[in-house]
């Protein structure tokens, strides 16, 4: 293994593996002709580290092949080959803290194969980063300001399914555009029907009388949102998945948003309407709280095995 200071400086960005091969994440590049790049022909999951540990990996890892599945895409690596080739990309990083991806792909076609996914080759693409956050620093300790976008609705799960993590970001990207003309931080989405779905990147919860709900339809089945329930839980706060009007959700005592790259984060205000005194609601931050202190006793934590460098020519 290198150890030159040319090493740490091809690596110190980040690893990543591509298509059977290692090497620094700024050398990782896919075909601009494949469906994956041409299509959002992709899946992809991500998993956080922090203090040196992944959280919940093995949840991530089934996550990310029911979505290969769901979009009938067979790479060749295994559960278990992915599982070591996420411990190398972070250990070759030498990262303590990382936001960690996997995706699959679709390539393309071989020449005088039918023009037809089923014939493209999928393959897998994976990396490790330092820790990237939804919101920065000052979002977090003032609480996100959101709004509802207006001029986008959520692409219906009958067109495409949140629950297969996937690229189709066209009505996020727009909200997030939407948000920043209103001032805000970031837009929460609606279905057709009018009720909350998700935001760019994070599941919502709103708090009303101590009660908390989160959509049950129209975005992804988080695993930060899972953390929540179960953090619910143990703390005795009353929690179910049920449909949201808008309405009430700009009516309530307190909202939260929840992801990986940012546990759980608190807001402050909707539709310009401030909650909790304009800052982070006390559930919300108990939960928040919480959050972070199990993350440190080891709560379903899977230590980085930084050993696996080792192998990194």
């Amino acid at each position: 293994m290198e150890h030159s200071a040319d090493f740490e400086a091809r690596w110190a960005a980040g690893a990543a593996y591509l298509d059977g091969r290692f090497m620094p994440v700024g050398e990782a590049a896919i075909p601009v002709t494949d469906f994956g790049y041409r299509r959002s022909d992709v899946v992809y999951d991500v998993v956080g580290v922090w203090d040196g540990a992944f959280f919940r990996l093995d949840d991530h890892i089934a996550r990310f092949r029911a979505s290969m599945t769901a979009l009938r895409l067979e790479p060749r690596e295994t559960d278990e080959e992915i599982r070591a080739i996420l411990h190398r990309v972070v250990a070759t990083a030498g990262l303590r803290a990382a936001y960690v991806a996997m995706d699959c792909l679709r390539g393309v076609p071989s020449p005088g194969m039918p023009r037809h996914p089923a014939w493209a080759r999928n393959y897998l693409m994976c990396f490790a980063v330092p820790w990237v956050s939804v919101a920065s620093a000052e979002q977090m300790e003032r609480g996100l300001h959101l709004v509802i976008a207006k001029e986008v609705r959520r692409i219906p799960p009958e067109s495409v399914e949140p629950r297969v993590k996937n690229f189709h970001w066209g009505d996020l990207t727009r909200g997030l555009f939407e948000a920043q003309d209103a001032g805000a931080d970031f837009a929460v989405l609606l279905d057709a029907e009018g009720n909350i779905t998700e935001g760019p990147g994070f599941n919502v919860f709103m708090v009303k009388d101590g009660h908390v709900s989160t959509p049950a339809r129209g975005g992804l089945d988080g695993i930060t949102r899972d953390s929540v329930f179960e953090l619910c839980a143990e703390m005795g706060y009353p929690a179910e998945a049920r449909a949201i009007p808008a309405i009430e959700f700009t009516e309530a005592d307190e909202i939260f948003a929840c992801t990986t790259a940012g546990g759980i984060m608190p807001a402050s205000r909707i539709e310009g309407r401030r909650m909790a005194n304009d800052r982070p609601g006390p559930i919300s931050t108990a939960l928040r709280d919480a959050f972070w202190r199990r993350r440190s006793e080891g709560w379903h934590a899977t230590p980085v095995d930084y050993g696996a460098a080792a192998t990194q020519a």
